[in-house]
């Protein structure tokens, strides 16, 4: 019991995050939503989605999240403790060599129809036609910030990814995370892996430089715990998706959480997020193109 009470508790980072930013009092409140187990009422809602963004680290520790698609049912919960993926990365992810054996991994099952998300967290193993994540945490999220947009019903789809890796963002690349209103982070801490939904208005994350970009942090569920696994190990990666196209932008590199300046406005909490790009991999054809143009959440 001892091991799952601590999978379940905040870990110094977190906890360190929360005071900084004043959330101390309510983390603690919401902190029993976090469970060993899926919830019941989440069995349903796993079967009617079709994306599941994967966070996890390569074999040099560092992180970067990710995309599995597939039609309706190809996620499901055996039993409570156990999440079923039936759908591989492409075979040019950075991920893809880690997710051949077992791997700590961060898992988001996000419905952008429905504005609803369930955070899986776990240990990954491959089975045929996919993988398992044996639960270590499970917890529903807020629909703050979620744009909804729906995907194309194109089970014709095949996928035949070209990937391209550099150092820095190109002109292309700029303008996809300049414009961007939903981006995915992956942190990790000795924990294990987290993977969270970051979105806004086009515009909420800058490019500073071709290789620095920066987003402010928004009031949430008061855990910080991308800020808290950042306080603790500097690594994380993130994934855009081109939503148009079909193609992603992951990057992997280093973060800082920081104090902004002057007064806070709208949904922000008076900290930003500096990234520092170490490694990019631009996908063609990585996932569903076509998506419907997005309805923006009234909380951005």
């Amino acid at each position: 019991m001892a091991d799952l009470a601590d999978r379940l508790a905040f870990h110094p980072g977190e906890l360190a995050a929360q005071r900084v930013a004043g959330t101390s009092e309510l983390a603690a409140r919401v902190r029993p939503i976090i469970s060993g187990a899926i919830p019941r009422g989440a069995f349903d809602f796993l079967t009617r989605q079709r994306m599941l963004v994967l966070g996890a680290q390569d074999r040099d520790g560092r992180p970067w999240a990710t995309t599995l698609v597939g039609q309706e049912g190809f996620l499901s919960a055996l039993d409570e403790h156990t999440l079923r993926a039936g759908a591989r990365v492409v075979g040019t992810d950075p991920l893809a060599e880690v997710l051949r054996d077992e791997a700590d991994v961060g898992t988001l099952v996000i419905d952008l129809v429905a504005r609803k998300r369930l955070r899986i967290n776990g240990r990954w193993r491959p089975v045929d036609g996919g993988g398992e994540v044996d639960v270590h945490q499970a917890f529903g999220n807020c629909p703050k910030y979620i744009q909804a947009r729906v995907m194309r019903d194109d089970e014709s789809a095949d996928f035949h990814p070209v990937a391209h890796r550099g150092r820095e963002l190109d002109t292309l690349q700029s303008v996809l995370v300049s414009t961007a209103d939903t981006f995915f982070v992956g942190t990790a801490a000795a924990g294990g892996v987290d993977v969270s939904h970051r979105g806004g208005n086009p515009g909420f994350v800058k490019v500073l430089s071709a290789t620095e970009l920066s987003w402010p942090d928004y009031v949430g569920n008061a855990m910080m715990m991308t800020a808290g696994n950042i306080g603790l190990n500097p690594l994380a990666g993130l994934l855009f998706p081109d939503w148009e196209s079909g193609s992603t932008l992951q990057l992997t590199g280093t973060a800082e959480v920081r104090r902004t300046e002057g007064s806070t406005r709208g949904p922000e909490n008076g900290q930003e997020t500096v990234f520092t790009i170490a490694e990019s991999v631009w996908t063609e054809n990585a996932f569903p193109a076509g998506w419907s143009e997005p309805a923006y959440s009234r909380f951005n």
